[in-house]
């Protein structure tokens, strides 16, 4: 950043500037925040049907200008621009769904075939207030969707901080919103410093904040709201140390493709990517011999170019602490299967990292217990379900784990796979799949992975309060 009032976005493959956006003064954020304030005792009044349609509005109009989101995207945080259409797919895909569920979920929730004569009660579900999002820059807008929309149309307002990297993803999000209908203070985009971050989520207006990051900002953002007054609400999506663990009888060939997919795509820049896989001992060699062949047809370059499939790491320091988790797994005894120069963009000093495989791979290694962020992966080998479900519970996270095994015409496997489901400690199991949302399922996490859920009906849960109604009907 140039200095402590300018945040200056730097294009990932380039290292050259893209985007300046000046910060507010606390006196102008807090005047930001009582404009939400005051604008959700109207919006909150908007009916319920109301708010949908106008989330349906802006699909409408977020979809008119989704073709410029792809190079703009692949500018401010380096995916490669042929891969970035599957996540304005999925945005809209989200919103459609969440607003599908809206008015069910929102309902209230009727007592009456219990209620005595009478007696009449029921459940309101009450927006929050004012819902501070605080977004980050892998996934802008998969991940913002998941909050914002929801938030609006349980009535309450949105401050939405997107991340220094794509700051341009929330400015389209808002913009989208108030062409379909949304008050314009309902809606607002805030480029916050750390400290004005802090600022906000201590400000007493704001009434509960939805964080999606690191464990380190994670605790920085609990520990504002613990110091404010009150007691504010606060949901956090943090990082993942993801495992899998292909069994005996699994498909390899649709096995490896999937994992290697799950490891590498965004080049490993998600919370959910898988970084640590278990392998039967019985199908090890010839598992880790196909997924080394596929891992070296990736090609690493220029995300702007259409046959890059593997673009560059956030940035310079994201780079450097990649290739030292790696370079320490080495000198700890892991053997390094993919030869660098197979990737000559991969230079020291640049943000292009090459994919890396990883055998001889322990849990003493922070390259199989602490999140990489990055395309490398280890691989360990094990003799049985007991021990992968040790190892893969081995974790300061647990946010995902997926298994891999032949349930179709296996009733052993089958069952094998509910103990996974039982024994696992993650907020989502997947079976024969992995790096995926479902905005039907919850999105939730334990352990440093977060507390909170969004998506699925429970998501609106977490963005409302229960108002219990009692009612004593008086008779003649």
């Amino acid at each position: 950043m140039a200095s402590t009032q300018i945040q200056t976005t730097i294009i990932p493959h380039s290292q050259k500037p893209l985007v300046d956006r000046t910060y507010p003064s606390e006196a102008e954020l807090d005047l930001a925040i009582e404009r939400s304030a005051a604008a959700q005792k109207q919006w909150s009044q908007v009916s319920l049907k109301d708010r949908i349609a106008i989330g349906f509005k802006f699909i409408e109009e977020f979809r008119k200008t989704s073709d410029e989101v792809p190079m703009e995207l692949t500018q401010q945080m380096g995916r490669p621009v042929s891969q970035v259409h599957g996540e304005v797919r999925g945005f809209l895909d989200r919103a459609q769904y969440m607003l599908s569920i809206a008015e069910n979920s929102l309902a209230d929730v009727s007592l009456k075939d219990s209620d005595k004569p009478g007696f009449k009660r029921y459940i309101k579900r009450i927006p929050l207030g004012v819902v501070l999002v605080i977004a980050p820059w892998n996934y802008p807008y998969l991940v913002s969707i998941n909050s914002v929309l929801p938030a609006l149309i349980a009535g309450n307002t949105v401050l939405l901080k997107p991340s220094p990297q794509t700051p341009l993803t929330a400015e389209r999000f808002a913009l989208a919103l108030t062409r379909a209908g949304a008050p314009p203070d309902a809606i607002q985009v805030l480029h916050l410093s750390p400290e004005l971050t802090t600022h906000a989520v201590k400000n007493d207006k704001v009434d509960f904040v939805s964080f999606t990051g690191s464990v380190t900002g994670g605790q920085a953002v609990e520990k504002a709201a613990v110091e404010a007054r009150g007691f504010k609400g606060v949901a956090l999506e943090l990082g993942g140390k993801d495992p899998a663990y292909v069994r005996s009888d699994a498909d390899l060939d649709y096995t490896v493709a999937e994992l290697v997919d799950g490891a590498l795509f965004n080049s490993g820049q998600s919370c959910c990517s898988i970084e640590r896989i278990y392998v039967h001992e019985t199908i090890f060699e010839s598992f880790v011999s196909k997924f080394v062949e596929l891992t070296k047809k990736y090609k690493l370059g220029d995300p702007t170019l259409p046959d890059t499939n593997l673009g560059p790491v956030v940035s310079l320091a994201s780079a450097e602490r990649i290739r030292k988790q790696v370079s320490d797994a080495l000198k700890a005894g892991a053997k390094a299967l993919i030869p660098e120069d197979l990737f000559p963009a991969a230079q020291p000093g640049t943000t292009y990292v090459a994919p890396q495989v990883l055998i001889d791979v322990n849990h003493t290694m922070d390259v199989m217990m602490e999140e990489t962020f990055g395309p490398v992966v280890g691989i360990q080998k094990v003799s049985s379900d007991s021990e992968a479900l040790a190892l893969m519970n081995d974790s300061p996270y647990g946010l995902t784990a997926s298994v891999w095994t032949n349930v179709e015409s296996n009733a052993e496997s089958e069952a094998a796979f509910e103990k996974f489901v039982d024994g696992l400690e993650t907020g989502t199991v997947f079976l024969n799949r992995c790096d995926y949302l479902d905005a039907a399922l919850a999105w939730t996490g334990v352990k440093n992975s977060g507390r909170g859920i969004s998506l699925s009906k429970f998501g609106y849960d977490q963005l409302t309060r229960a108002k219990s109604i009692h009612m004593k009907i008086k008779t003649q």
